[in-house]
């Protein structure tokens, strides 16, 4: 399968996405619009996404008359693409051997609907990254000149099932639908010249929608259900506000924490695009999803609870399956406590400030040098100044001893043991940012000033410094 726009990116996209719009499940986000009928027979569904929650069936877009007869494309809890109409009973169902479990990953689907077609397998063709899937779990066909739920006289969800359950979690971006014509993931994406093993965007403008045709772009924080396609098949918003507005998107993909990786119990809870984690019963650590080998990177959590030993701070790549749940006692893994100690492999390196709840703390990692600094509310720890880390200074920095100690990256984390923090990479805030600061390429949204020469941790940064 070609690589998707994520740790292998590329630096120049070429066409770039600006938004994407954030869905958490439970909070049961989704769009929603009564469509007129038009062409049941002939459609076209395209759409960016990249997972959040995956215990439970994650619909896409749907249609839906009752409880009975309904029409839905859904990731299922197993990671299969999955699309079906069911009027009682399944009229036509085909599924993709195929699984998209990857949390770091931007996957680009595409379902091409036209049951005029006299063989059966051409009357419904899915696509993943710009090739079609073949390999079938099922592939129950619609018969010839079926009408599907779709693009019928009913309302239309984006990120909700035809049952009204089975919400989406994660972002979407360019969600497309084409009302009239069968269209292949060509006029959607195309290979990166350069880089021909990487499917990327392109400006789907021009394409000619159809009468219920939408494009759902997300750049209208105020509206996030407008339709650019000047079509003006607006969609109303359900329980999305503009803090659900992304910057993490298929042309520059940011970090977030990765759920699959690390010691994790069963109690803990993700949310908001697997940027927010709570509960758990011992010390997990969760790491983001995207390493660092080169360069300079700068990184916001929030405690917003505080109970038992939260920490934050780095780990070293190949300590995320072992035994040892305490990121702090792990000679690989460099943290700050909640006492405010720096801890390295149980050995307290100096004493802070501790952690009260509702505090931010602030990471900026040289990760090419192991020199690391934490600060506390937008004051640097250690006696550390802004102009000093600036200029590289070292003398009240805190040096890992884990650089080159058999891993081949290094991943910034959190460690809740009950507690709930918030992490903010720059892309997507789940708490609100008061003052709004980038970095020097103009990335990120972060509450305290980014040290010059630091770096959101995103694939454009990563092309440029990593």
């Amino acid at each position: 399968m070609p690589l998707i726009l994520g740790t292998n990116s590329i630096k120049d996209t070429g066409y770039n996405v600006a938004n994407s719009c954030r869905f958490d499940d439970g909070s049961t986000d989704n769009l929603s619009k009564s469509f007129s009928a038009s062409n049941r027979r002939t459609f076209t569904w395209s759409a960016w996404i990249k997972r959040g929650d995956q215990s439970a069936n994650q619909s896409l877009f749907s249609a839906r008359t009752d409880s009975s007869n309904y029409a839905t494309i859904r990731i299922e809890s197993n990671g299969k693409f999955h699309i079906f109409d069911i009027a009682t009973s399944f009229q036509y169902q085909v599924k993709t051997d195929r699984v998209l479990r990857d949390n770091s990953a931007w996957y680009h689907l595409v379902v091409a609907f036209d049951s005029t077609q006299g063989t059966a397998s051409n009357r419904i063709k899915m696509y993943v990254n710009g090739q079609q899937e073949t390999s079938l779990a099922e592939s129950s066909y619609p018969s010839e000149n079926y009408q599907s739920f779709f693009n019928n006289n009913l309302t239309h969800y984006v990120g909700l099932g035809g049952n009204l359950g089975d919400a989406y979690d994660g972002y979407m971006a360019e969600v497309v639908f084409i009302d009239g014509t069968a269209l292949d993931p060509t006029s959607f994406g195309e290979f990166d010249e350069d880089s021909p093993t990487i499917w990327k965007p392109k400006d789907v403008s021009g394409l000619t929608f159809g009468t219920n045709g939408f494009y759902l772009d997300f750049e209208n924080a105020s509206s996030l259900g407008a339709d650019v396609s000047g079509n003006s098949n607006n969609f109303t918003v359900n329980n999305l506000t503009s803090v659900d507005q992304s910057t993490d998107t298929c042309t520059n993909n940011f970090a977030t924490l990765q759920p699959n990786l690390g010691p994790r119990y069963s109690t803990q809870t993700f949310s908001n695009g697997n940027l927010s984690v709570s509960g758990g019963a011992g010390f997990e650590f969760h790491p983001s999803t995207i390493g660092m080998t080169t360069g300079k990177y700068y990184f916001e959590a929030k405690i917003t609870t505080l109970t038992n030993y939260p920490s934050v701070g780095i780990i070293a790549s190949h300590q995320f399956e072992t035994n040892n749940q305490d990121a702090q006692s792990n000679s690989q893994g460099y943290v700050m406590h909640f006492n405010g100690q720096f801890n390295n492999g149980g050995n307290v390196d100096y004493t802070g400030t501790a952690m009260s709840q509702g505090d931010i703390i602030m990471i900026a990692f040289d990760s090419g040098n192991g020199v690391i600094w934490f600060g506390l509310n937008g004051t640097w720890q250690r006696s550390a100044t802004q102009s000093e880390i600036e200029a590289g200074t070292t003398t009240n920095a805190i040096f890992t001893n884990i650089i080159n100690a058999g891993s081949d990256s290094y991943h910034f984390l959190v460690q809740n043991y009950g507690s709930a923090w918030d992490s903010n990479f720059g892309g997507t805030q789940t708490y609100t940012i008061s003052s709004g600061n980038t970095d020097g390429n103009g990335y990120g949204n972060f509450e305290y000033a980014v040290p010059s020469g630091y770096f959101a941790l995103c694939t454009k940064n990563l092309a440029e410094y990593g």
